[in-house]
């Protein structure tokens, strides 16, 4: 039983003493029901609701003088019957159809009582509200998820959907319309559904720990390596289900495998390969809803020109809209925050390039990493071109006794140059975290597939490349470039056009080509996002 506080009864009674004559239609039983329902401030419904919303839809009816959305006084509706089905298929957007009392519903869709009506008619409404706001903008609010997640979603409110299912000619392609227009998230839930079909007839098979498989290898484990890669697709056929031989059809496999999992694709079954082949199919499945809300939360519109950064992936795209279909037209590998540094999830807009640029050193760096490194050696700053400045002009480090310092109370610029730790390029897209994507005099780490070592920043591969596809209009070719660097000369170029920045944490997504991909969770953002998704209370 649902009760009402004594504000929202008050106000709802407040509403009825000065709300029109009550709905005088063909559906006066059922509309007196929703009016009792309403001035009783009460319902049964299972579960908790929020009292905002249930005070909404009380409104919403009262506005209306209780007329039936979803039933009539010979029963429901045939669009209250698309509803209950459009809220049992709410799995195949991974939201769980309870969170939306299907099962009450179902249990009351072929009554004809006016009472069971005019309260199921509230039930439906409640339920559509939620299930379509959570379609258009996400079952969860990010920034309550993780300090490290800032995404603003926006969904229309209650009474508006609930208006525009009422005026829809047909239901369906309404609720089609609320989910994101993305090709990304489509492909995404295509795959989820052809994974569940999976799990109905069973788990992978797990592979058992042993050493190192390469080609040529005789393994007893082998035959279940088969089973296993041909469960996923990676293997096409499996023609010699009981050999042991690790053979080449079914090393292309495994690179086929490595590759969608985001690995070297040497061929080699090693530890890391090995977990990932035991990663179970419930839990692929989990990533996959968890991802399709991701994508909810991102705006149908990312720009005509975007720079889209997915740090589970560690890959930096740009990508172009021709027409009505986009084109990736670089991509480049990045190295991004430690685990203990994580890079946050944000959207902004990238507004100049800055070429040969100082570092600017940030205190939290400054004073945990450099001012212990002053305290034994006064001159480790100046051998990495890192100057000390004050209001009156540059610190000579051996001036200060720094065992008596315990924050510095100066700024620490690093001078451009090789060394930079920016490197020889800088975009930036002021944000209130201090995040921008530059270049890195630590070339090596790029050849690296874990690329977790920054402090926070976006390093990126190729950065001339990527500046001379940002400038192009601009008349900046990647000559240019490279010329402007090798005069030492600090330069700002901005940007005719703001390009929009999205930095994301995608671990499952799929190709244009159907390539369905998974990441590891190094940020520890999926368990989080599970917990709270799967939770029939929102988080």
């Amino acid at each position: 039983m649902r009760i009402l506080s004594k504000f929202v009864i008050s106000t709802v009674l407040w509403l009825l003493l000065f709300a029109g004559p009550l709905y005088a239609g063909n559906n006066q039983s059922v509309g007196d029901s929703i009016k009792q329902f309403v001035t009783s401030g009460q319902i049964n419904i299972n579960g908790g609701i929020e009292e905002q919303r249930l005070f909404q839809i009380f409104t919403f009816y009262e506005d209306r003088s209780f007329k039936p959305v979803w039933t009539r006084d010979a029963g429901v509706k045939g669009k209250g019957k698309a509803l209950l089905k459009a809220l049992q298929n709410a799995h195949e957007h991974g939201l769980d159809p309870k969170f939306y009392n299907t099962s009450e519903i179902a249990e009351r869709i072929g009554s004809t009582n006016p009472e069971e009506l005019g309260e199921l008619d509230i039930l439906m409404s409640l339920a559509f509200s939620s299930f379509a706001t959570d379609l258009s903008k996400g079952r969860l609010e990010p920034t309550k998820i993780n300090r490290g997640i800032h995404i603003k979603t926006f969904s229309a409110g209650a009474v508006t959907l609930i208006d525009g299912a009422e005026q829809a000619e047909d239901l369906e392609p309404y609720i089609a319309k609320l989910a994101s227009k993305s090709p990304r998230y489509h492909r995404l839930k295509k795959a989820l559904g052809q994974y569940r079909e999976m799990v109905a007839h069973g788990e992978w098979p797990q592979i058992a720990k042993g050493k190192a498989l390469k080609s040529g290898m005789d393994d007893p484990r082998v035959p279940v390596l088969r089973k296993r890669l041909l469960a996923s697709g990676d293997l096409k056929t499996n023609e010699t289900p009981d050999s042991t031989i690790y053979d080449e059809t079914l090393v292309a496999a495994v690179k086929a495998f490595q590759i969608r999992h985001g690995s070297a694709d040497d061929g080699v079954i090693g530890p890391n390969t090995l977990k990932a082949l035991n990663v179970p199919l419930s839990h692929r499945i989990k990533q996959m809803v968890i991802n399709l809300e991701r994508r909810r939360w991102m705006k149908d519109d990312l720009g005509k020109r975007y720079v889209f950064v997915n740090l589970a992936d560690q890959y930096l795209k740009v990508v172009d809209t021709l027409a009505t279909r986009e084109k990736t037209i670089h991509v480049a590998r990045i190295v991004v925050g430690k685990p203990y540094h994580k890079t946050p999830i944000f959207d902004d807009k990238m507004e100049y390039l800055v070429i040969n640029p100082y570092w600017n050193v940030p205190s939290s760096i400054a004073n945990k990493e450099y001012l212990p490194k002053l305290r034994r050696d006064p001159g480790y700053l100046k051998r990495q071109n890192i100057r000390i400045m004050a209001a009156g002009g540059e610190i000579n480090p051996y001036s200060v006794n720094w065992n008596t310092v315990s924050r510095i109370p100066y700024r620490l610029r690093q001078d451009t140059g090789k060394g930079n730790a920016l490197g020889r390029i800088k975009f930036i897209f002021p944000n209130k975290f201090n995040v921008y994507i530059h270049d890195t005099p630590s070339k090596s780490l790029f050849n690296r597939d874990t690329r977790y070592f920054s402090h926070g920043c976006v390093r990126v591969q190729h950065p001339t490349k990527l500046a001379a596809i940002l400038l192009k209009a601009q008349g900046w070719s990647e000559g240019r470039i490279k010329n402007q660097i090798a005069s030492s000369k600090r330069r700002i170029v901005r940007l005719k056009t703001k390009i929009p920045v999205h930095v994301t944490y995608l671990t499952a997504w799929v190709n244009k080509d159907g390539q369905i991909n998974f990441r590891k969770d190094v940020y520890s953002r999926d368990k989080n996002l599970i917990t709270a998704l799967l939770s029939n209370g929102k988080k």
